[in-house]
């Protein structure tokens, strides 16, 4: 059963997450790859502001493919999330409250997270065309130069989604293993 949440996220909504429940996303939320969190940065070093208010936002790591006719948006499944952990704690510490990938992600991430009450959510990889399917609108809004790397604002309802780290930093790669190894 799915937990249904809105994003923007809130305080309360992340805190209520725990890693393992399945949830359904419906709202807003940006996407970012590699290079956009390479350049948001780089804004953030010259002292200027980021493209978008991520204060309780959510990013999902993806670079959707283009769009066919009738179709919002192409496939979209997520990236590997550890290529934007360099980035990471920064955002979080602006206000981040989620991240959609799949993956594992680095303890400065996880410490991050639990500092600024955030979640680390997965997409099932390799079911990009379903996935853009809860995709209602989209819209380029920065960096339009990186093609399907762009920053997005997508609409999203009832994106699938599980939750692998919660903002007490419990981990359902790791707890999912321990259980499986108990047999």
């Amino acid at each position: 059963m799915s937990i249904y949440i809105n994003s923007p996220l809130n305080e309360d909504s992340v805190k209520e997450l725990k890693a393992g429940d399945v949830v359904s996303i419906t709202g807003t939320v940006y996407t970012a790859r590699d290079a956009a969190h390479k350049r948001m940065i780089a804004i953030l070093d010259e002292g200027k502001k980021l493209p978008f208010d991520i204060q309780n936002q959510i990013l999902y790591y993806v670079g959707p493919c283009p769009a066919k006719e009738g179709q919002v948006i192409g496939s979209a499944g997520p990236t590997t999330s550890y290529r934007m952990d360099a980035y990471t704690p920064r955002l979080l510490d602006l206000g981040l409250k989620g991240m959609i990938g799949k993956g594992m992600r680095g303890s400065d991430v996880i410490d991050s997270m639990k500092k600024n009450n955030a979640v680390y959510f997965a997409a099932v990889g390799g079911a990009a065309a379903l996935i853009s399917k809860s995709i209602i609108s989209e819209e380029i809004v920065a960096f339009e130069d990186l093609g399907t790397e762009a920053i997005r604002r997508l609409y999203v309802k009832n994106f699938p989604a599980v939750v692998i780290i919660d903002c007490e930093g419990n981990n359902l790669y790791e707890t999912g293993r321990l259980e499986y190894e108990k047999g």
